[in-house]
């Protein structure tokens, strides 16, 4: 016999699980993971770093409210999710121009060298600085919403990877694993499997494409003072962030991929190190760990809320790109009001929504 809920949820990263802590209380949701835990793909391996000045305007936006979201929770928690951590662009004048936005403000060279002193002069001539940047704490978010859900009822399965989903009568059955699920609405949150996932439920996929992303925890030896802000190259070479005494390092690749467990490639942590060490006196000298994630985006760029243009009740949670945690709080705000239908027409639904016409690849 199926289980009967109202909402199933498929993919158990920060979108799904945010998404049901929302949920939570207002109908009966479950949760489908399709690993052994929780979180286990991209989202345990974010850079940990809300920036109000990255992104689209739509993004951006998000940020701000999800910014004020996790401050609300903040106040009333024993330990907080955010930090204070500044945000900047270093580059030439014409690349940090062009992708300076929104919050960033332009500050001096000699100001930029102050706030990351271990930044070599001559390794750029702009920079921008985005204070209203905070680092977050991707477990302790997580963690969080899982508590919040289960506490109001929500069931969590993991190792309950989806094989079939059809719509019967007003609804769908999903099976996954040797469970079946009954439910008015499927919500598709399975992150770089999205469009696998709806193509397994006989919808039409929207083109959702999957980028590498690689990061890495190195030993320095010079540590960054814990004030000093994420720097970032403004033409997406690179960034680095303290991480403790050790320091986190990304290429910041932007490589198409399949929907797959992502490792990093051979040599690609060995070029950046080469490059950081080149305009940085880090004195970077090993790495101690190393990880690639998959950021999947729509064709434009923009992430996708909002039920299918065709299937009834197939919800699109999808396409967070670089944007997932930082957008997460005020996504699961929007998507809570459609299901439940309490959602006003606004500009910002009908920006991320599944019918638009400039998703289609």
């Amino acid at each position: 016999m199926a289980s009967i809920y109202d909402v199933v949820i498929v993919g158990g990263g920060i979108a799904g699980l945010s998404l049901a802590s929302a949920l939570a209380g207002k109908c009966s949701v479950a949760l489908l993971e399709a690993e052994q835990e929780l979180a286990f793909h991209t989202s345990s391996r974010s850079a940990r770093q809300l920036i109000p000045s990255y992104g689209p305007p739509v993004v951006q936006e998000l940020t701000m409210r999800t910014l004020e979201l996790l401050k609300a929770r903040d106040d009333d928690a024993p330990e907080p999710v955010l930090t204070p951590r500044s945000f900047m662009l270093v580059g030439d004048e014409e690349t940090v121009r062009a992708e300076a936005s929104g919050n960033m403000t332009p500050i001096p060279h000699a100001e930029a060298l102050e706030l990351c002193p271990v930044l070599k002069p001559d390794s750029f001539t702009a920079a921008g600085l985005d204070s209203g940047s905070f680092g977050c704490n991707a477990p302790l978010l997580l963690e969080d919403h899982r508590q919040k859900a289960e506490a109001a009822g929500v069931d969590i399965i993991t190792g309950a990877r989806v094989h079939s989903a059809q719509r019967l009568g007003s609804g769908w059955e999903v099976g996954a694993g040797v469970e079946a699920f009954q439910s008015a609405v499927v919500v598709n949150a399975a992150g770089a499997w999205a469009d696998e996932l709806a193509v397994i439920s006989g919808v039409e996929k929207l083109g959702l494409q999957p980028y590498r992303r690689t990061a890495a925890i190195v030993n320095v030896q010079t540590p960054l003072a814990p004030q000093t802000p994420m720097v970032c190259a403004a033409d997406d070479s690179f960034y680095f962030r303290p991480e403790g005494q050790q320091v986190l390092i990304s290429p910041s690749e932007h490589v198409p991929s399949g929907a797959e467990d992502a490792k990093p490639y051979a040599g690609d942590v060995d070029k950046l190190i080469s490059v950081l060490n080149s305009v940085t006196t880090l004195g970077i000298q090993g790495t101690d760990r190393s990880w690639t994630g998959l950021r999947t985006e729509a064709a434009d760029g923009v992430p996708v809320v909002g039920f299918d243009a065709e299937a009834k009740g197939f919800f699109w949670l999808a396409g967070q790109g670089g944007y997932g945690f930082q957008t997460s709080s005020a996504i699961a705000e929007l998507a809570t009001a459609i299901i439940m239908g309490d959602s006003p027409e606004s500009r910002t639904a009908e920006q991320l929504a599944a019918v638009r016409w400039s998703i289609r690849r």
